[in-house]
């Protein structure tokens, strides 16, 4: 409630009259609680409210209001102790409360008690006095007293006087409670020292919290002519920046003279000395000016002395120290310690190969110097010490990149602005075999026409080697294999230098189509450095070889005869001439034309299959004895040609035939000598016959033991297709296979012949010199010597006596 009930008393007169006191502080709020005034009369709230219960305050201002319905007095006004009682105490507001039915009326007294709400106050705001340097000790000079509106503890309590060091506080209360203050001079005053001063007087009040006033006290003191000139410091110090220009204020010296008038005015001199001539001092204000050029690197501070003096001739000296402030006007400077013009490629990093020394005479942060290199360059620069640098490989060198460095050492200062100075180091790398050769290609194939001259130049193999000098000169060498046996030195040889790959033999397309070896290129670095590649010799055909006639079959006394009936129509296919040519490609294109014929008008003969057909209807008038001429030529260029003889017999019967091309006289010693042979045939047949079981057998037993290998051993089975093999499904001049059969007799008249077909074409065998039946067979070799030779040609000939 920020107040205390300071006592309670009721006094009941009667039943009519009674009295209460409360006790509260000033200030309280408006609405505050004073007491509880139905209780502490004893009196219900419904006894006031049917009483009609008010306060009656006589003239006087109402502070105190009475709330009936809940019985309580309550704070009406601002209630202010200062003005209502001022001084006097205690302070109490007096009333009475009035009820009626039956009126009744009770005295209260309500004691306002004092609370720190007024500070001391001095009428003035402030004191002035003028005051000799040369008065007394114990002078003593009257201050005005404050004034505190509280009472009480509240109120004035004492005074207080600062700064305290010439005048001393003296308070003397008298006989009616007031307080009066006395200044008292306690040491001497010195104009010099302080010619003006200032007090200020406080009065406190003993109040919680505690409250002053204020009042200034101002004293002049005279003076007195008693003082030399005096420098306002012994020892000045100052700085300017070093290039600064003529004329530049550096300082101000100051000297003072406690006297006035002339013992008062003050001189400023500079004694002389070297660095006299580059300042300038104002006699009369002490300005310190330039009027010379300083620099930092070569004196860094100067002392100037400085004499004062008044016009009585006293004097005093001090001392200026002027320091030279450094600008960033040295760029850093670059020297070389040590530097290694040649290093090796295979160096390792963080090798050294410079040693720099830079200075910068400025200071500070002018004077700090950061180095850094060029860019994408495999070296860094690194700080040994404040002022030495050393370059050193950051990463491997490679000569094959780079075989020369410009590096490019650029030192900066942290000044404003930066200065810089640079210096190239001109480094060699120098190589080392690290780079074996790399051929141009991954691998070679060269192409040479067959029945070359030996020692042909074929093509040339080329490697370079990124090494330089010895160690990139490249030698070639033909390593050590084997083509089908034979070493392939006996094939080709390489040019050690050139690396020209030369025939070392005439090439056979048909015994060699191509071969693989391996040239190995090597340095001359020690060790030495090599690589291989593997190059491909492809033999190209040439046409070399004429056509050979496979069928009909040219013997050397018999007669091969195709026989035509005479009902035969337009087209019938008489034979077939059937050729090969052991060369490839165009080479080997056969083509067929009919050279002669008994009668050209009958037959014609297929450009590209070698078909003879008949081209009109055979009639009785045609000759039956027709002889034919075909010529087989390849494609080459130029051509090769072969010719084959086909006899025709245009008949219906064998007797016919045969009387016709000629008579076969009986000659027993032909029959002997066939037997002879027959048997001998026989024989040979059967031999070859178990020898080529057995090889059969041999190769079946070694392919069955091969694959089990392969299957034991988890390798993958790669099947072998012979070379050509696409050409078997006929492209080749011989697509079928021919089965003939000719059986004759002695006696021509009883000759039969059976002939199988192929392509309906008949077949007659005739030896006109035998007078037996004869068997003759003609077998031809394959045309490559290879066993996948898509040709087959069987000729079955079966022999009948009668």
């Amino acid at each position: 409630m920020g107040w205390q009930v300071l006592f309670i008393s009721v006094l009941f007169l009667g039943v009519v009259h009674g009295q209460v006191s409360y006790s509260i502080p000033e200030e309280m709020k408006r609405g505050a609680l004073v007491g509880n005034i139905a209780q502490d009369l004893g009196l219900g709230v419904e006894r006031l409210k049917s009483g009609k219960a008010r306060i009656y305050t006589g003239n006087s201002e109402e502070y105190i209001e009475l709330k009936r319905d809940r019985g309580v007095l309550l704070v009406k006004d601002r209630i202010d102790r200062e003005a209502l009682c001022g001084q006097t105490m205690p302070c109490a507001l007096h009333f009475q409360m009035i009820l009626e039915n039956p009126m009744e009326f009770y005295t209260v007294t309500v004691e306002i008690t004092d609370i720190n709400d007024n500070p001391p106050i001095f009428e003035r705001g402030e004191m002035k006095f003028e005051i000799s340097e040369s008065a007394l000790t114990g002078a003593r000079f009257v201050l005005e007293k404050a004034i505190d509106d509280d009472v009480g503890i509240n109120g004035l309590s004492s005074y207080a006087l600062k700064p305290s060091d010439n005048f001393a506080l003296k308070t003397i209360s008298r006989a009616d409670g007031a307080k009066h203050v006395e200044m008292v001079l306690q040491t001497p005053l010195d104009r010099e020292n302080h010619e003006h001063l200032s007090l200020i007087l406080t009065a406190l009040d003993g109040g919680e919290p505690q409250l002053s006033g204020t009042m200034q006290i101002l004293i002049t003191v005279l003076d007195v002519n008693d003082n030399p000139p005096v420098c306002s410091k012994p020892e000045y110090k100052a700085s300017v920046m070093e290039n600064a220009a003529v004329g530049t204020v550096i300082t101000t010296v100051g000297a003072t003279d406690k006297d006035k008038g002339s013992n008062g005015k003050v001189t400023y001199t500079i004694s002389k000395s070297g660095a006299a001539a580059l300042f300038t001092i104002n006699p009369d204000s002490g300005l310190l000016t330039l009027s010379g050029n300083v620099d930092y690197e070569k004196r860094r501070l100067y002392e100037l002395d400085v004499q004062v003096s008044d016009q009585g001739g006293l004097s005093d000296a001090c001392k200026i120290i002027v320091d030279v402030t450094d600008t960033n006007d040295n760029p850093p400077s670059i020297n070389i310690m040590s530097n290694s013009n040649t290093v090796s490629e295979n160096m390792k990093p963080e090798t050294v190969v410079s040693m720099l020394n830079v200075q910068d005479p400025d200071s500070n942060e002018n004077g700090k110097v950061i180095c850094l290199l060029n860019e994408n360059i495999p070296f860094a620069i690194k700080s040994t010490t404040n002022s030495f640098f050393t370059v050193v490989t950051e990463r491997d060198l490679d000569r094959e990149r780079a075989s020369e460095y410009n590096i490019t050492v650029t030192c900066s200062d942290e000044g404003v602005p930066s200065l810089s100075s640079s210096v190239t180091l001109t480094l060699q790398i120098s190589d080392v075999n690290d780079n074996a050769p790399v051929f141009e290609r991954s691998s070679y194939e060269a192409y040479i026409v067959e029945n070359n001259t030996p020692g042909l130049s074929i093509f040339t193999v080329k490697a370079r080697d990124a090494d330089w000098n010895q160690k990139a000169r490249v030698s070639y060498i033909l390593e050590d294999s084997s083509v089908n046996g034979v070493p392939v030195s006996s094939y080709v040889s390489v040019s050690a230098d050139s690396g020209v790959i030369h025939a070392v033999r005439s090439f056979d397309y048909e015994q060699i189509k191509d071969f693989k070896f391996r040239v190995k290129a090597q340095d001359g670095g020690s060790p030495p450095l090599s690589t291989n590649v593997t190059v491909k010799i492809v033999i190209q055909d040439q046409n070399d070889n004429p056509p050979q006639v496979l069928y009909p079959v040219q013997t050397g006394g018999s007669v091969v005869a195709e026989m035509v009936p005479r009902a035969a129509d337009v087209g019938y296919l008489v034979t077939k001439v059937v050729a090969v040519d052991v060369d490839s490609g165009q080479n080997a294109w056969l083509s067929y034309k009919l050279q002669k014929a008994t009668d050209r008008a009958l037959f014609e003969v297929g450009l590209q299959n070698g078909e003879i057909r008949t081209i009109r209807q055979v009639s009785d008038k045609d000759a039956v004895k027709q002889r034919l001429t075909v010529i087989v030529e390849d494609n080459g260029q130029p051509s090769r040609s072969a010719t084959v003889i086909v006899n025709v017999a245009v008949a219906d019967s064998f007797p016919e035939v045969l009387s016709e091309f000629t008579d076969f006289p009986h000659d027993k010693e032909y029959n002997d000598n066939l037997t002879f042979y027959l048997v001998l045939a026989l024989a040979v047949v059967s031999f070859l016959f178990i020898t080529c079981l057995v090889v059969i057998i041999s190769v079946k037993i070694y392919r069955w033991r091969q694959s089990r290998i392969l299957y034991h051993s988890n390798l993958p089975v790669i099947p072998y297709y012979p070379p050509r093999y696409s050409d078997t499904l006929g492209t080749g001049t011989l697509p079928h296979v021919y089965n003939y059969e000719v059986c004759r007799t002695t006696d021509s008249r009883k000759s039969d012949c059976k002939f199988g077909r192929a392509g309906s074409q008949n077949v007659l065998i005739m030896d006109p010199s035998s007078t037996g039946t004869m068997q003759r067979i003609q077998s031809e070799k394959s045309i490559l010597d290879e066993p996948d030779s898509p040709l087959e040609v069987r000729l079955h000939l079966n022999h009948h006596n009668f």
